[in-house]
């Protein structure tokens, strides 16, 4: 299983790319929308892959960012979502906003993505929620807004005058893209500041704990 994959990126279009690493091409499933951030061709890139393997296909499919793949990877655990349904989500939705639809349950915001019906939609709504109540930080006894880093030394304290549904929901959003709880509570709270918007602090948070900051 590959992990990523770092080299010259040598084509491009709008449903594919082509990365050369050690005098081998090779053809990564990746949409121009995630594939244009990469950079122009020649440059040396670092795409994230996942490869699917089917009885009469191997297929790699490209991510620009860690958390875009994260968040495809929890796609395909529902149930019906296969590779190249979970891909065009992530290609039309961010991470953040692909939580917050989760979060808010928005099927509209999901059918939105060209091969997603509704029913499909509300699946991974359904199933997605079940499992961020599982892995909910709250159920493993810690506190909203709590952080608790005695290695970074960073106190154990309550935000002051914090919004603690945005500061919970914005740690369970992290939690269900695959962060662990400890790591997603600690960049949480060092992201949150008053009058925040849900999106916007999963979205600084979820930089924060990619860019290893709290690792």
């Amino acid at each position: 299983m590959y992990s990523y994959i770092k080299g010259t990126l040598e084509e491009r279009d709008e449903l594919t790319i082509t990365v050369e690493n050690g005098g081998i091409g090779y053809l990564i499933n990746m949409p121009f929308a995630l594939s244009s951030e990469l950079g122009h061709l020649g440059s040396e890139v670092k795409v994230y892959v996942y490869q699917s393997v089917k009885e009469d296909d191997i297929s790699l499919f490209g991510f620009n960012t860690r958390d875009s793949k994260d968040m495809f990877m929890r796609l395909i655990s529902v149930s019906g979502v296969g590779p190249k349904v979970a891909h065009s989500i992530c290609s039309q939705l961010s991470p953040e906003k692909f939580a917050m639809a989760v979060i808010s349950g928005n099927v509209a915001s999901l059918t939105q993505v060209k091969g997603l019906g509704k029913k499909g939609a509300e699946r991974i709504i359904v199933d997605l929620k079940d499992k961020m109540k599982e892995d909910s930080i709250a159920n493993r006894g810690k506190s909203v807004a709590v952080v608790e880093d005695t290695e970074s030394g960073i106190d154990r304290t309550v935000i002051s005058g914090a919004d603690t549904s945005v500061i919970k929901d914005a740690e369970d959003a992290l939690v269900m893209l695959g962060y662990k709880p400890d790591l997603a509570v600690v960049a949480v709270a060092q992201s949150y500041e008053e009058g925040i918007s849900l999106e916007n602090l999963i979205k600084k948070a979820l930089k924060a704990a990619s860019g290893g900051k709290f690792a």
